[in-house]
């Protein structure tokens, strides 16, 4: 396509388009990527730089995603698998594991979840049929979170129908389950893979619609605010991608202010299976707003001074330092954003290298006339120097 039938496709000013294929625009804001995304027929994070987990190579499926699609979508008439553990499978010892597994999610673990994910539904899912009618309410809500993970590994592999239909059985496993929460927060998980294939409308709704259900029966709780919190930042991560800031800020400062009363509340017993939800995350996600929609010095005075709490997986530390590295570039200020990047890799190496918006940040960087210290390094590391 030419500048001007891009343009015409996405509705934008060509000038615009000329002027980010130039660099003489650092980034677009987020309406503006959702615009282009339409008309290049891409998904939007395509041009985020929040890629999938593991970059497609473009051949087929290999044999560890081939086992999760099995899991998550069993072989018709074939007979339910029996647990290849050695040891008796307890609801107690299923639970740890699967939140492990979410450990291993959130540190980018990836391929060692793929190798375990399969044998943890299969065997959340034979709990799910077996004991009395508690046991198997309590195997229920096993598997729901188990494929609620399958669906977010699925979402981070850039397999978001296999996602779907994985989070889709986790929904359909809540409701069989002990767990009133486990509904909405695979509910927010779907409302995210609706974000990534632009669907905001859908999000949106998805989202508010639980959250409203969640607010009226459990706000009196950790866990029911936690989900609830999560929720909101949802629904408000899909205004603002769909151009309504404003609102979008609104709704992450009423998060906040709830984010400060669950502080104050007693811990869930289990954080790890219950949503990301703290003042941390809240502050993370405004931050990232704020750049996305070409506020950098916003960005930079929400980041500053912030206190991470120490149940802040890696992933949102990672989100945090990249955003704050590439507002310190929008700025024009070289050595933070440097300072920034060396942070991340010293907490989320593998993170760093999932994220082509930290190769863009470098590749920037390495084309300033006068390279800050410590950039070398990091570029060597991400393949840029190269």
């Amino acid at each position: 396509m030419t500048q001007e039938e891009l343009a015409a496709r996405a509705g934008i000013s060509v000038d615009v388009v000329r002027k980010l294929e130039q660099r003489r625009k650092n980034s677009a804001a987020l309406p503006t990527l959702h615009a282009l995304a339409k008309g290049l027929g891409v998904e939007l994070t395509s041009l985020l730089g929040d890629p999938p987990g593991v970059p497609s190579t473009g051949e087929v499926d290999p044999p560890q995603l081939v086992a999760v699609r099995r899991a998550i979508s069993p072989p018709l008439f074939a007979p339910p698998p029996e647990p290849k553990r050695a040891e008796k499978l307890s609801l107690s010892l299923l639970r740890a594991e699967i939140a492990d597994a979410w450990t291993l999610y959130h540190e980018a673990e990836f391929g060692r979840l793929m190798e375990l994910l399969p044998d943890i539904i299969t065997d959340a899912r034979f709990a799910s049929a077996v004991g009395a009618d508690d046991e198997r309410a309590a195997g229920q809500a096993a598997l729901g979170k188990a494929l609620q993970l399958g669906g977010h590994l699925a979402i981070r592999l850039g397999k978001t129908d296999l996602a779907l239909t994985s989070l889709e059985r986790a929904i359909d496993a809540a409701g069989k389950s002990s767990d009133p929460l486990l509904a909405p927060m695979v509910s927010n998980s779907v409302a995210w893979a609706y974000q990534r294939q632009n669907r905001l409308d859908d999000a949106t709704h998805l989202a508010v619609y639980a959250a409203d259900n969640v607010e009226r029966e459990h706000a009196t709780d950790a866990s029911g605010v936690r989900v609830w919190g999560g929720l909101l930042m949802s629904a408000a991560t899909s205004y603002a991608r769909s151009g309504d800031y404003d609102r979008a800020d609104e709704m992450m400062r009423t998060a906040e202010k709830a984010a400060g009363r669950v502080a104050k509340m007693p811990a869930p017993k289990d954080g790890r299976l219950v949503s990301v939800f703290s003042k941390s995350s809240v502050r993370i996600e405004r931050v990232r707003l704020a750049v996305q929609h070409g506020r950098p010095e916003e960005a930079l005075t929400l980041a500053k001074g912030m206190r991470l709490s120490k149940d802040t997986p890696p992933s949102w530390r990672t989100w945090l330092l990249l955003d704050v590295a590439r507002a310190h570039t929008d700025v024009g200020n070289a050595e933070g954003a440097v300072k920034a990047l060396e942070s991340l890799r010293r907490v989320a190496p593998t993170w760093m290298r999932h994220h082509t918006l930290a190769v863009a940040i470098v590749r920037d960087l390495w084309e300033l006339p006068a390279r800050p210290p410590g950039l070398r390094s990091i570029a060597e590391f991400l393949g840029v120097a190269n």
